[in-house]
Parts: C-alpha cells; sequence; structure tokens
C-alpha cells in the first residue's frame, strides 16, 4: 500500500511540474496581436495553429492527470487500516495514582464550605 501511495504522489510531482512548464512556454491570447505587425516571429516548430492546440490538450490531460492523482492520494489518505496500528487509536489508561487523587478530592465544596462575600 505504501508503494502505491508514493508512486501515485510521484505520478502527481511529475504531473504538476509539467503543467507548470506547459503553462509558462504557452503564448498568451495578446500575443498574436504582436506578430501581427511585424514585432514576432510567426513561424514555429508546430506551425502557426499547431503549438496552442498540442499544448493546450497537453496541458489539459496532464491536468486530468494530477486531478485523479489528488483523488487517489486523498483517498488512500482516508483509507482505514483494518488493524489498530494508529497511536491515536489506541485506548487511553490514566494512571492509577492520579486515579486515586481525583477520586478523594471532591469536586464540588460542601454546603457548609466559607464563601467569599462581595462587595
Amino acid at each position: 500500500m505504501n508503494v502505491i501511495v508514493n508512486l501515485v504522489l510521484a505520478v502527481q510531482m511529475i504531473a504538476a511540474l509539467g503543467m507548470i512548464g506547459l503553462v509558462l512556454v504557452q503564448h498568451g491570447k495578446g500575443a498574436d496581436m504582436g506578430a501581427a505587425f511585424g514585432s514576432g516571429s510567426s513561424g514555429s516548430l508546430f506551425g502557426a495553429s499547431g503549438s496552442a492546440n498540442f499544448l493546450s490538450r497537453t496541458t489539459a490531460v496532464l491536468a486530468a492527470v494530477f486531478f485523479c492523482a489528488t483523488l487517489a492520494l486523498a483517498y488512500f489518505g482516508n483509507a482505514r487500516p483494518t488493524s489498530s496500528g494508529s497511536v491515536l487509536e489506541a485506548p487511553v489508561a490514566a494512571p492509577a495514582a492520579a486515579a486515586s487523587d481525583a477520586a478523594a478530592a471532591p469536586a464540588v465544596p460542601a454546603s457548609g464550605a466559607a464563601q467569599i462575600p462581595t462587595k
């Protein structure tokens, strides 16, 4: 189970880093306007409009992988073990000395106890 969680965590981290890189490489919507007036190069490795489609589709696929990995990690994090291996689930036993001291001291003062006068 621990191996699966580590594998899903690695996939999630790779997808996140890939998404960050692809978003930084992509051009904004205003970048084409500058290329129309001659201030940028319109030729690229993927063609004029091929890069936008390829990069945006790859970003969408990596986002889906990241989302599925996040759901899987949430499921594995919420899964309850069959055996009581957690420290938080173990029953807490009070020491015997503290229990006997608490039983000897009354929680509510007796009715004949002195009261502090108020002004």
